[in-house]
């Protein structure tokens, strides 16, 4: 499935519409005679949602530090996103399309205008992170900004997760 939207004109960085792929591109639009939907991709549940929430929390922060610049709101955006993450996760979401949706709809409520992104980006990334770690390839080949390796590290080397509490 994919979602595309216009965010308001007064984002500067978000002037075109996003693509938000909440599921790896829905092979229909590419061949109108596909008449099967591609199975939701779905984590299994939790052992420990609030690691995982902390885990999500030092990836997009990482993340947003190594996409545009480091700015103080990515620590705030990293910070909520997590916490609609784990909420979902400990009322037994599980489908990362419904994850993704979740932070989106949650994140318009959220104030961007001291950051460069704003919640279509977000929720994109969390997307991202999370089939980068499950080892499914995202759409089109698209490369990332950050290196499998790096998530969790921010640029000075420090790790991450202790910048975020």
């Amino acid at each position: 499935m994919i979602l595309y939207a216009q965010p308001p004109s007064t984002r500067g960085s978000e002037s075109e519409a996003v693509v938000l792929s909440v599921q790896k591109v829905f092979l229909g639009f590419l061949n109108p005679t596909m008449t099967d939907p591609l199975s939701p991709i779905v984590l299994p549940p939790p052992e420990d949602a609030l690691q995982e929430g902390q885990w999500l929390k030092a990836a997009l922060l990482t993340w947003l530090n190594a996409e545009y610049l480091p700015e103080p709101a990515n620590r705030t955006i990293a910070e909520r996103a997590s916490q609609v993450f784990v909420r979902q996760r400990m009322e037994g979401e599980n489908d990362v399309g419904c994850l993704v949706m979740a932070i989106l709809t949650e994140m318009q409520a959220f104030d961007f205008s001291e950051s460069f992104y704003g919640e279509f980006t977000v929720a994109n990334a969390v997307g991202d992170l999370l089939f980068d770690s499950l080892g499914i390839d995202r759409c089109c080949g698209r490369s990332t900004t950050l290196e499998v390796n790096r998530v969790g590290s921010l640029q000075d080397g420090r790790d991450a997760a202790s910048d975020v509490h």
